[in-house]
């Protein structure tokens, strides 16, 4: 069994569609009823970017492709019988489907950025989504394709 007062490594997804990024509304606590981006515990052994993937397939249905690491945040315990949670963010790509909410999302769906940024609630995620428009920002040219 898990040591409660050991961290929960999670790993999260930053989801794009052409200009659009991929959001969940939780349906399930921590954050219940709250605008985030799919994510969720790593299973012991489990490859943290096929964590992300699968987080993401589960909770939306739709199937994304890794295409960088946007950083490590971490969600610190007020008290102590709160969670200690570190979250590894993802860049990625979607490559099919369309969300359809599932797992412990009670919706999911392709948003603008501006709406995107003002429907989530938590810092941490909007820093999130702003560092992967920075990298996808910084890495144009190799992730369209194109040869410059």
């Amino acid at each position: 069994m898990a040591d409660p007062l050991k961290p929960i490594l999670s790993a999260g997804a930053v989801v794009f569609r052409g200009d659009r990024v991929l959001l969940i509304r939780r349906g399930r606590p921590p954050f219940l009823g709250h605008w985030s981006i799919p994510g969720g515990k790593v299973d012991h052994g489990e490859p943290l970017r096929e964590a992300v993937l699968r987080e993401v397939l589960e909770e939306t249905g739709v199937t994304a492709r890794v295409v960088g690491l946007i950083d490590a945040f971490e969600a610190l315990p007020a008290s102590s019988d709160e969670a200690h949670f570190v979250m590894i963010d993802f860049v990625c790509e979607h490559v099919s489907g369309e969300p359809i909410p599932g797992d412990d999302a009670d919706d999911a769906a392709f948003l603008s950025i501006p709406e995107a940024l003002s429907r989530i609630a938590w810092d941490k995620t909007r820093l999130a989504v702003q560092g992967a428009l920075a990298f996808r920002r910084a890495n144009a040219p190799a992730l369209s394709g194109r040869v410059e």
